[in-house]
């Protein structure tokens, strides 16, 4: 695909979706392609190119766990010894949980804490500090190793055993041990940093179904490992570079050891039902697509929306980025799926769901809930629809704009023991989950996302 052509296609998939900008960035045969379409903003539009910084949400978990594999080639972390070692404050609900919890438990989401704890902690360098201390306040959602269920807190809380080892803040250490070893120069934390480039802002839907500028910007500085980065399309696609080397910088420093870099690409868990991957290696979602193998990892912001896709085997990379919600995941989604046909000859397709079936569909309906969020799985009799709504009391509590709900979309059960389910329509479609049972054969939970939500209530009729 020439650069004219790569062009041509993201600008009409961003015409499509309604997205203001969009960049793109691709790694094939040995050399780096971008595209991009579109601007910053619909009130202050600037043109959005490669260098342009967005938001890459938990993407930026790749790096908290690559800053970690080099405290572990460097002797100070143990994969598999208790995150109390390096994190002695750490107080949890569950004392049991809170022992037995190991930095790898952390790091594949394996460790039964929940999605998250929506508080600021402030902009100090004791914000992390702040916010592990509140983690008994935290929902377990299982014993630590039983099962993956994808956590923000959890990175968080790696962000300080990061701080601790280091002595560093959270920032200055992924900046010394990453950005500034690797030349990424466009990757920051900070808005005082962010302000003084070309930087994108999310957009949302107003209450017209008109896109907005979403007005919080950025998430709390107690969550920048789990999701604070903005970075651009050009320093993306080096980190992509680097995860495809052999754990040396352009120069030849290294930064890890080839085997422990590629340890973070072996599974460690199990993800099942899930189009982000069936398991996780160390952060990384692993996947199989139309027979080859791919790490990836995604990102949300409010309004703005990464993907990170990359092909060890075949040397490739692709990343989106874009700012519009929830248009922003399929056309992201979109993008990538042109990008593997195109260069690699890779076909990435939905599974067909089964028909509606009435019996089936009314084992399912209810509300499910975790920390933050409720999911309603209704039907009408001819359909089984979700909705996910961030719960009002959140919402009402918090001291700063969230993302928009996502309003009710179209699910179809999917053939195997009709537990797996993908969306097929609105702003979450291709998305994929299952339900879990109890020994009785209730169903008591659903997982989205690599998230579990439990049951909270059921129709009364």
């Amino acid at each position: 695909m020439s650069n004219a052509a790569l062009s041509e296609f993201v600008e009409a998939t961003a015409k499509e979706f309604g997205v203001p900008g969009v960049t793109v960035g691709v790694w094939a045969d040995g050399r780096a392609a971008f595209a991009s379409h579109g601007v910053t903003s619909i009130d202050h539009p600037l043109p959005v190119d490669e260098n342009t910084l967005f938001q890459v949400g938990s993407a930026t978990k790749t790096f908290t766990a690559t800053a970690l594999m080099r405290l572990v080639a460097e002797g100070r972390v143990d994969l598999d010894a208790p995150v109390r070692r390096y994190v002695p404050e750490l107080v949890l609900a569950d004392e049991e949980a809170a022992d037995a919890i190991t930095v790898m438990n952390l790091l594949n989401h394996t460790s039964g804490l929940g999605w998250n704890i929506i508080v600021d902690t402030g902009d100090g360098d004791d914000a992390l500090a702040a916010f592990v201390g509140r983690l008994a306040e935290l929902e377990l959602v299982g014993a630590p190793g039983d099962r993956a269920s994808y956590s923000q807190a959890a990175y968080n809380l790696l962000g300080r055993v990061l701080e601790n080892v280091t002595g560093l803040t959270y920032e200055r250490a992924v900046a010394s041990l990453l950005f500034e070893p690797l030349g990424l120069s466009n990757s920051f934390f900070g808005t005082a940093d962010v302000m003084t480039r070309r930087f994108a802002v999310g957009h949302n839907a107003d209450e017209d179904g008109e896109l907005a500028v979403a007005k919080e910007w950025r998430l709390t500085r107690g969550n920048n490992p789990g999701g604070g980065l903005a970075s651009s399309a050009a320093d993306m696609l080096a980190w992509a570079r680097f995860q495809l080397g052999d754990g040396r910088t352009e120069n030849g420093e290294r930064l890890l050891p080839a085997g422990l870099l590629h340890r973070m690409r072996e599974r460690t868990v199990e993800l099942r039902g899930s189009n982000l991957g069936d398991g996780f290696g160390i952060c990384w979602f692993l996947r199989e697509v139309d027979g080859v193998r791919t790490i990836e990892h995604g990102g949300s912001a409010n309004g703005q929306f990464a993907e990170l896709v990359i092909v060890p085997e075949r040397n490739f990379a692709v990343v989106v980025m874009s700012n519009a919600g929830p248009a922003g995941i399929p056309c992201n989604r979109s993008v990538v799926r042109r990008a593997l046909e195109h260069y690699l000859g890779v076909v990435d397709k939905d599974p067909e769901p089964l028909p509606y079936d009435e019996a089936r569909a009314r084992e399912v309906v209810g509300d499910y809930e975790n920390d933050a969020m409720t999911l309603a799985v209704a039907t009408d009799g001819a359909e089984l629809t979700i909705a996910v709504t961030i719960k009002p009391e959140i919402r009402a509590a918090a001291d700063f704009e969230m993302p928009a709900d996502y309003e009710p979309a179209a699910l179809g059960l999917l053939p195997g023991d009709g537990d797996e389910f993908i969306v097929t329509a609105g702003g979450l479609q291709g998305q994929r989950g299952f339900f879990s049972r109890d020994a009785a054969g209730s169903v008591v939970g659903i997982d989205l996302g690599g998230r579990l939500f439990s049951l909270a209530t059921t129709p009364s009729a």
